[in-house]
């Protein structure tokens, strides 16, 4: 039987309260791994903790956005991290996600496309003209062409990612209910899953009160 794949997102900068959610997360009915994004990966002990954690599923969300030199040499940088996965902007362009690629090894290089924090009238405030989900495909396209090894788009965007991209798809945005928080497009685990996902990056959701009861109101939700 196939079993669901989730990253929690470990968004603190507080060690012990990491080690917690590492801890009570542990569970034998899903696939875990740990997202670090910028609030931990950016503090004074972020790293160090990262460099030591073994026999884990690591994803370092960077989202290193640059020319391709700098994007290249910031991936050799955080070689000694070993992370699985490593995310970067895909509006970075075709020669930086290229660069960066090369330089990944055996790092997985995930391409990220329009933040799930945005809608259309955002993307409308920053000068972009075209729909959000016509933006998504053209990026994925970008993705693919730089042979990228994995994408992150909403679970709405799935099934449209995914005529133009064969490869892991990675959806954050994920609620249990209508609880939005600062996210603008989101699905259930069940929908993402449905539409197509194969990772759910989660938070919130997991990581705010009890972890355990929580990863089981997860594992409910998905039977």
């Amino acid at each position: 039987m196939k079993m669901n794949k989730i990253f929690i997102a470990c968004d603190s900068t507080n060690i012990q309260r990491i080690k917690e959610i590492i801890k009570k997360s542990n569970t034998s009915k899903l696939k875990i791994g740990y997202k670090f994004g910028l609030e931990f990966l950016s503090s004074k002990n972020g790293r160090k903790f990262v460099s030591k954690l073994k026999n884990q599923i690591t994803f370092g969300d960077y989202k290193f956005s640059d020319i391709p030199n700098t994007c290249a040499s910031a991936i050799k940088a955080i070689k000694d991290l070993k992370f699985n996965y490593c995310t970067m902007h895909i509006s970075s362009g075709l020669e930086a996600l290229k660069a960066a690629k090369k330089a990944s090894a055996r790092t997985k290089l995930v391409g990220v496309t329009i933040l799930t924090s945005l809608d259309n009238k955002a993307l409308k405030e920053i000068g972009f003209n075209k729909d959000v989900k016509k933006l998504v495909y053209q990026q994925a396209k970008l993705a693919n062409k730089a042979k990228l090894d994995a994408i992150v788009c909403s679970a709405q965007e799935v099934k449209i990612v995914r005529k133009v991209f064969k490869k892991e798809i990675i959806t954050p945005g994920i609620r249990f209910d209508s609880k939005l928080n600062d996210q603008k497009r989101v699905l259930t685990p069940k929908q993402a899953y449905k539409n197509g996902s194969d990772w759910l990056v989660i938070g919130r959701p997991i990581t705010i009160g009890n972890i355990k009861n929580n990863i089981q109101t997860l594992i409910n939700h998905l039977n």
